[in-house]
């Protein structure tokens, strides 16, 4: 199992942000350390969800004092952790390449939202127009039935006719 799946929240800062110090000055491109700026990132919303959540164990746990300060210091040491990071491959890869990952970043995720709203807005239609398919299949099916019917009568009602 990897290292990154069973650590969570601060824990996962923690161990990005040391490899990333140890690794930082031999890394040739960014790319060495992508991996491990993921799960910084996910480390930090992992802490920020932390303390923001409102549900979990009883009153007391969910509400204590040392709840609530450890999840507002895991969230602020996860921010302090992402700026130091932030400082260090700037100094490495140029000032603004921080600046740059970051707004690649908001702008995939950005994209990734917007490609699911789109996805759910042409699912909404496609149910659409098979309900409406449905309900002219339904109105034309009931119509053939009616004629039918009508016809059946009419040969009905002139049979009876002629044999009187």
């Amino acid at each position: 199992m990897v290292v990154a799946e069973v650590l969570t929240g601060i824990a996962l800062v923690q161990q990005s942000v040391k490899f990333i110090k140890e690794n930082i000055s031999t890394a040739k491109d960014i790319g060495e350390i992508a991996s491990q700026i993921d799960d910084l990132f996910r480390g930090e919303k992992e802490a920020q969800q932390a303390r923001n959540k409102k549900s979990g164990g009883g009153l007391g746990d969910q509400f204590g004092v040392d709840t609530v300060a450890k999840e507002i210091i895991d969230a602020r040491l996860a921010a302090e952790k992402l700026q130091e990071v932030a400082t260090m491959v700037d100094m490495r890869f140029g000032h603004g390449t921080w600046a740059g990952i970051i707004a690649e970043r908001a702008k995939r995720i950005q994209e990734a939202k917007e490609a699911a709203a789109a996805a759910r807005r042409k699912q909404i239609q496609e149910a659409k127009e098979f309900e409406e398919m449905m309900k002219q299949f339904v109105l034309v099916g009931t119509i053939i039935v009616i004629v039918i019917a009508l016809f059946v009568f009419l040969m009905v009602s002139v049979a009876k006719a002629f044999m009187i």
